[in-house]
């Protein structure tokens, strides 16, 4: 309904083809059946940027966008960004003042939940895996006879060529990890330290490698088909099944179900009706949106403004946020398939606001 309302100022098939996706889509729908934070995120994204290009803008709708975007940096961290890209789009506006509200609006929530994290935990931040999870990133393409790393870091390096090593998240979840094998939890904060340190010096000492890494991860986005990727257990978090799921093998997945046991009081499972969950399998083999067909709705702005030799409009913000929603996983984390989905309805509505001018 977001983006149809945003969109009701183009043509109408338009601004229906624009909302089409995250309504219909398959995976969409099955992603909103997760216990995970997309679909919720998703919302108060569109939601703030719906409102961020609104030909009206007030102090009221400043202040609104920014607690939006803060609950959606609490939601998920790679909403913080995004504070940047809002609060960017104001001041291209030349809404000054309306920027400094939204920033401020968006940072206080974020700021107060961090000193909550730093008296709770004594770490500063507002997560405890940010170290973790750029050190895995960093895995593919790590090499420690170009980094040369201190003794204290060496004991995180994988002896093995990049071609040769598992994917990212491995580094993370393998019993036979690295930083896994070390003393404490994986995500204490002096892990999480010596893996962020590991980190920034693999990304300054290998950058170019850095940056293939990510665009080699962000080309996965793209792709026609949807070919199996970490690996089959994740693979199929996202596929309605044919039988109930086996036990999850990842520690966090067992974790997840123990709560979710405790807090359904008893057994937990999927249960598989026939024929209506046939017809879902049927229905996520056909209702899909392409990887290949978002490259394109991303591209018609883009092709439209250049044509029109005017890179303005509300289509800007949209395109730009989509963006940023792609780009930053791989370059933090490692590709998934769940974390395209938030960028869709916001490439969906930049693509319908071309079709004609809108300001």
């Amino acid at each position: 309904m977001l983006i149809y309302l945003a969109a009701r100022r183009v043509p109408r098939w338009a601004a229906t083809l624009a909302a089409a996706p995250v309504l219909l889509d398959a995976y969409q729908i099955e992603l909103e059946h997760l216990l995970v934070s997309d679909a919720l995120f998703t919302f108060l994204v569109v939601a703030a940027v719906v409102l961020a290009i609104r030909r009206r803008l007030t102090w009221r709708t400043a202040l609104a966008v920014g607690l939006l975007l803060a609950c959606a940096s609490l939601t998920r961290t790679v909403g913080q960004p995004l504070i940047v890209v809002l609060c960017a789009w104001l001041l291209l506006r030349r809404r000054i003042a309306l920027a400094g509200i939204t920033a401020a609006a968006a940072l206080l929530p974020v700021l107060a939940y961090g000193l909550w994290f730093h008296a709770t935990y004594d770490r500063v931040g507002i997560v405890g895996a940010n170290g973790v999870f750029l050190y895995a990133r960093t895995m593919s393409f790590a090499d420690c006879g170009t980094m040369d790393p201190p003794p204290d870091l060496a004991v995180l390096c994988d002896p093995r060529p990049p071609e040769d090593r598992p994917p990212s998240q491995e580094y993370i979840w393998a019993k036979d990890a690295p930083l896994v094998k070390l003393p404490d939890i994986t995500f204490s904060e002096a892990n999480d330290d010596l893996a962020g340190r590991f980190a920034m010096l693999a990304i300054r000492s290998q950058p170019l490698d850095y940056l293939g890494s990510v665009l080699s991860e962000l080309a996965r986005t793209f792709t026609l088909g949807r070919p199996v990727y970490p690996d089959a257990e994740i693979y199929a978090y996202y596929e309605f099944p044919v039988k109930p799921p086996a036990p999850p093998g990842r520690y966090p997945a067992q974790r997840g179900a123990e709560f979710a046991h405790k807090y359904e009081k008893g057994p937990i499972g999927t249960a598989i009706v026939e024929p209506f969950a046939g017809w879902m399998r049927a229905y996520q083999d056909v209702a899909r949106l392409p990887g290949t067909v978002l490259l394109v709705l991303l591209a018609v702005p883009l092709a439209v403004a250049i044509r029109r030799r005017s890179y303005q409009g509300a289509w800007l913000l949209p395109w730009s946020t989509a963006w940023v929603l792609l780009l930053v996983p791989p370059a933090v984390a490692e590709f998934d398939y769940r974390y395209t989905l938030p960028a869709v309805p916001l490439a969906c509505l930049a693509a319908a606001l071309c079709t004609r001018r809108v300001t």
